[in-house]
């Protein structure tokens, strides 16, 4: 495999070249090396033991990607969630700078007639891995979504920012019974993340992500307004770590989250894909022409899409990381700093961490 890796104080990053996936993120932390990102079970196997129409991504399915669209390709030609999640990426630039590391990746096809590079940057004793996407010049517009994964054995507590609302689409992502399974109901919506609608009747909650609930469900989450950053905080219990995920919602705004444990039942899934969270912060409907055209997102003040033009170029900011965390009670919030994250256990202890707080670009004005 063609990957191309990049290292800080700490903290390594591979990123597979065939795909733009991130094949592997390494934190290292108090003796500990921590693993926040997922790997399919299947990537490495011979590709004639998969089936034949898999989408390249799907075969080489790992840890974060750029969709570009998210989900169907339906106004330009491409595979699921687009050439960017699909095809070859070349490194443009790779060296150290004052305190870390950067480089950046260039896709190797246009996205809408856009070129579309991909931004790494990690800094020496910083757990996190700190991406900025880039479509210049183009026409029409272009929905985006990250794609970062991750796995628990044992299940987890989930927090986020605040949210306005959960929504599930029409249907579920696999309905029919002889190929999968869900549990939530579609559709449906609420503002109680903890009292989320059930098919079978009654409620879950979904921040407590259960390793005995096997499923693959879908659900969009709509940033509330309350001025920092948007994130999601997942405590993995057999790990004993908390992944974090943050985005400026004003580029973002809305994440969908993918709990695929063990719901499909065809290959190369085959009940197998076990644990598994999918945090998809994005600027987007399910599919491309839905994103461009009415949408529920749309009424409820919610942008899908970002404008491309000749001549500008727009881009958005992203940060995957992970510290120890042990504690048996949920998160208790996040603390955002110029040059620190804190991050709040529910008892009231506090663990500071190194943090660009200026790298979201938090409060600042966003191209349509």
């Amino acid at each position: 495999m063609d990957t191309a890796t990049i290292t800080a104080k700490g903290i390594s990053v591979s990123l597979d070249l065939a795909v733009g996936h991130i094949s592997a993120m390494d934190i290292e932390a108090d003796g500990r090396v921590l693993k926040p990102l997922h790997r399919a079970p299947w990537v490495g196997t011979p590709r004639e033991t998969l089936p034949e129409s898999l989408p390249e991504g799907t075969v080489r399915l790992s840890g974060d990607f750029l969709c570009a669209p998210f989900s169907a390709s339906d106004v330009e030609a491409a595979p699921l969630h687009g050439w960017p999640a699909n095809s070859e990426w070349d490194v443009v630039e790779s060296a150290a700078i004052a305190g870390g590391w950067r480089a950046v990746f260039r896709l190797r096809r246009k996205v809408m007639g856009a070129a579309v590079d991909k931004v790494f940057t990690l800094r020496d004793g910083h757990p996190f891995l700190y991406q900025e996407h880039i479509f210049s010049g183009g026409s029409g517009a272009i929905s985006v979504a990250h794609h970062p994964m991750t796995a628990m054995q044992g299940g987890g507590r989930l927090a986020f920012s605040p949210k306005r609302v959960a929504v599930t689409p029409a249907t579920p992502l696999e309905p029919d019974p002889a190929r999968g399974s869900f549990m939530l109901a579609y559709p449906a919506r609420a503002g109680d993340l903890a009292q989320f609608p059930l098919a079978a009747g009654g409620t879950t909650d979904l921040t407590d992500y259960r390793i005995e609930d096997r499923r693959e469900d879908f659900i969009t989450l709509v940033e509330a307004d309350h001025g920092g950053p948007g994130w999601t905080a997942i405590a993995r219990r057999a790990e004993q770590d908390l992944v974090l995920v943050l985005k400026n919602p004003a580029e973002l705004p809305v994440t969908m989250l993918w709990f695929s444990n063990g719901g499909r039942d065809y290959a190369p899934w085959s009940g197998r894909h076990v644990g598994v969270l999918g945090v998809e912060d994005g600027r987007t409907a399910v599919g491309h022409a839905a994103s461009l055209g009415d949408n529920w997102l749309k009424h409820e003040g919610v942008a899908t899409a970002f404008a491309l033009a000749e001549g500008r170029s727009v881009s958005f900011r992203h940060v995957i990381g992970a510290v120890p965390f042990a504690e048996a009670g949920p998160l208790g919030g996040l603390e955002t700093a110029p040059d620190r994250l804190r991050v709040l256990a529910a008892g009231g202890a506090a663990r500071e961490v190194p943090f660009d707080g200026g790298f979201l670009r938090i409060g600042r004005s966003v191209p349509a």
